[in-house]
């Protein structure tokens, strides 16, 4: 997933039909104002995010990925100024090509970075609770993630180019002839990869990670502190990972049947030009949604990132009044 990138695969051998247009004017003027909107709830609130970790003293390897994950949430806000125009433009490129392959190219990157700090932080929080003697080692797996995530960005950086068709320009990903394998073939398999490491290995490991770590709180004996520390788990366990399934999935379940056609293992129809088309962008943007949450979900529902807003709340109302 990067931008609002269309799939071109066999379009011209439709046409659209007549209530198409209108419907498209009008989902790209909404998509753009989401984007819009996304762009700045994702830079103020990651931005707001990586001010208290950053007034944090002591940080646990949970607070490294998370700051790494504000990072990567803050650049990917970065871009949507850029796909929201794209968007509005319905799907016109108007920054060139240099600007295509850098803004496609950092979207990728910073999602597959941003699945997989979120990984991380889940497996550092099962350590944390039952293995509190044997802590990640939070710097050496960050810069793991970000090179990983840099390498997997690669084919995307090579091949993502600007494309002329009909007049307007689409910034694309365009692989080319490579023996036997064709171009399409080359992007099913690349989009296949996309799925495996941005969407299904990431939501294994983290659903395993919270629910070993449910069983070991409810295998602990009862305290006076024991059942309210499993319930409040337990909701953010839930708020996470359902945020993380309900923004992907839909991305990831249209780029999954785009693998399927590009390999020629479906048949492409109607309905696949028509899901690629005019559903696929809006999967993209509630994709972009994820990020703009996180900071909230992993910050502001924890309660020494809430007492360290109002500490910094309190001290700015006083330097106020002073």
């Amino acid at each position: 997933m990067a931008g609002g990138h269309r799939d071109l695969t066999n379009q011209s051998l439709w046409e659209p039909l007549p209530w198409e247009p209108e419907a498209a004017r009008l989902s790209r003027v909404v998509m753009a104002a989401v984007y819009s909107v996304l762009c700045a709830w994702g830079v103020l609130g990651n931005l707001l995010a990586l001010l208290l970790l950053r007034s944090r003293r002591n940080m646990s390897p949970v607070t490294v990925f998370i700051l790494n994950l504000a990072l990567t949430d803050f650049q990917l806000a970065l871009t949507l100024p850029f796909w929201a125009t794209d968007t509005a433009r319905d799907f016109n490129w108007p920054f060139g090509r240099a600007m295509c392959k850098l803004v496609s190219s950092v979207s990728c990157m910073n999602m597959y970075a941003s699945v997989s700090f979120l990984s991380a932080m889940s497996v550092a929080r099962y350590r944390s609770v039952t293995r509190p003697t044997h802590a990640l080692p939070s710097g050496r797996v960050s810069a793991l993630i970000w090179l990983l995530s840099l390498l997997l960005t690669l084919p995307h950086a090579a091949f993502c180019t600007t494309l002329e068709m009909s007049g307007e320009e689409l910034c694309v990903l365009r692989f080319p002839q490579l023996g036997a394998l064709g171009a399409q073939t080359l992007l099913g398999l690349y989009q296949a990869q996309k799925v495996l490491l941005g969407f299904v290995l990431p939501l294994l490991l983290t659903s395993a990670s919270y629910l070993l770590l449910l069983r070991f709180l409810a295998r602990q004996k009862p305290g006076p502190h024991s059942a309210q520390r499993r319930s409040q788990v337990t909701r953010t366990v839930s708020a996470l990972l359902l945020c993380f399934f309900l923004c992907w999935l839909p991305n990831q379940v249209l780029t999954a049947w785009g693998v399927f056609v590009k390999l020629d293992w479906l048949p492409f129809t109607g309905a696949f030009y028509t899901a690629q088309a005019y559903v696929f962008p809006v999967t993209v943007c509630l994709a972009h949604t994820n990020s703009c949450l996180n900071p909230v979900l992993y910050c502001l529902t924890r309660s020494e990132f809430r007492a360290t807003l109002r500490g910094l709340l309190c001290r700015r109302a006083t330097l106020t009044r002073k």
